[in-house]
């Protein structure tokens, strides 16, 4: 089964990518990664004789891969056209999920998060110019 998957990958890592790197991993499946999309598709044997699990999931800065985003079953003798359909429909998928690491949580509106805003800075401005005048007042320099 393990060479019927690796010739499945390479034929669809042609289909899919011009650039791109088929290799197997620990469990012995195979990746196919196309580092120019940041993405990446496994192959592994499936629950049923000719089934195969589809995974697909994106590359992170650096190389590393992120956990599979999304992922279907279909049957290694459907050919090749057929498992692409299924690969293509996956990394759709991947791409409209969410960046990896962010929360899929809508932000409160007016709520600037962590940082601090422009309004912040302002406030912040406006009161260091009392004290500078207050100061300055003080000193008799005004």
């Amino acid at each position: 089964m393990s060479t019927e998957l690796r010739g499945a990958a390479d034929e669809l890592a042609d289909v899919l990518w011009r650039e791109h790197t088929v290799y197997r991993d620990r469990a012995g499946g195979v990746v196919i990664r196309g580092e120019h999309v940041s993405r990446w598709i496994s192959l592994s044997v499936g629950a049923g004789r000719d089934q195969v699990l589809l995974r697909a999931g994106r590359l992170l800065d650096g190389g590393t891969t992120a956990p599979a985003r999304s992922e279907a079953v279909a049957s290694l003798s459907a050919g090749t056209a057929e498992l692409a359909a299924v690969c293509r429909r996956l990394l759709a998928e991947t791409a409209e999920d969410p960046a990896p690491g962010r929360s899929s949580r809508p932000r409160a509106a007016g709520r600037g998060g962590r940082h601090t805003g422009l309004s912040s800075w302002l406030v912040v401005a406006a009161l260091a110019a009392v004290v500078g005048l207050y100061a300055a007042a003080r000193a008799g320099l005004l």
